[in-house]
């Protein structure tokens, strides 16, 4: 049957709309019981982003915090890094947000870890970036001193800082909740927390009360299980960090910040120990 001229446009705006919804992936849920479960891609270290992503789609893991190592070329002098960080297209960066978005995986955070030598250009550079990727918040570990001059510019760009802990206590960098204190006193509701409760627990502090009471200034958190007293890195639900208990309280509380799985213990296959960690975590809020 011969179709009209109407016919015959009808049906190639039916196709071509076809052909829009077969390429638009549908978006990852990686919500268990209201809690947000996502994926810092520092957990796959060991491969290329796009191989990351693919791990990540395979997992079912829908939200992922972008780790600067995964863009930023890596083992270069710090003048060449610094030079790259201002002159890279951000292009390269819209690119890589749609890419994401394309896979069905939600950039919620980019990891910038803005130092006390940044140039003032080169912290602005670091909420460009960010903004390209399509991200609503940078996590940074930063130092204690650094908050002062990134201040400004988190509130110019309106784009909140979670300033991440590590364990070691050391003078003017993140490990206490002293330092979280003494970063956000004084400063705008856009200097804040990315809290590592395996690093806080190794540390010896209680990550479910600091949560409990700060829960306002923390944008992410990252899951790993640590021993206490600067113990090992170790497989989900054998070391001391209540990751049970945290996710209790998210469900609990209805907390929308996203618990971003670490990966840092040593195991044999990145993807199937990762893959662990989700299972643990949604049997834990099964």
């Amino acid at each position: 049957m011969q179709m009209d001229r109407r016919e015959f446009g009808l049906a190639c705006l039916g196709a071509a709309a076809a052909a829009g919804v077969a390429r638009a992936a549908p978006k990852i849920e990686s919500v268990v019981n209201g809690v947000v479960i996502g994926v810092q891609s520092y957990s796959f270290r060991d491969m290329p982003i796009d191989a990351a992503l693919q791990a990540m789609k395979g997992i079912g893991l829908g939200v992922c915090e972008m780790w600067q190592g995964h863009i930023e070329p890596r083992g270069v002098p710090r003048a060449e890094l610094r030079q790259w960080r201002l002159s890279v297209s951000l292009d390269q960066f819209r690119a890589l947000g749609k890419k994401f978005r394309d896979a069905g995986v939600k950039l919620y955070a980019y990891n910038y870890s803005f130092k006390d030598d940044f140039t003032d250009p080169e912290i602005e550079r670091g909420f460009l970036m960010a903004k390209a990727l399509g991200a609503k918040v940078i996590t940074a570990s930063s130092n204690v001193s650094t908050a002062a001059r990134i201040d400004p510019f988190a509130r110019k760009h309106k784009i909140r800082v979670g300033m991440h802990n590590h364990s070691n206590i050391k003078p003017n960098e993140f490990a206490t909740p002293e330092n979280f204190a003494e970063a956000m006193k004084g400063r705008s509701k856009y200097i804040a927390i990315n809290l590592d409760i395996g690093h806080f627990t190794a540390a010896g502090f209680d990550a479910v009360k600091y949560l409990e009471e700060h829960s306002a200034d923390i944008l992410t958190l990252h899951l790993k299980d640590r021993k206490k007293n600067q113990g090992d890195n170790v497989p989900f639900g054998t070391g001391d960090t209540p990751i049970k208990d945290v996710l209790a309280l998210l469900r609990r509380k209805k907390l929308k910040i996203p618990a971003n799985i670490e990966y840092e213990y040593k195991g044999a296959d990145t993807t199937a120990e990762v893959r662990r960690c989700f299972e643990y975590c949604k049997a834990a809020l099964g």
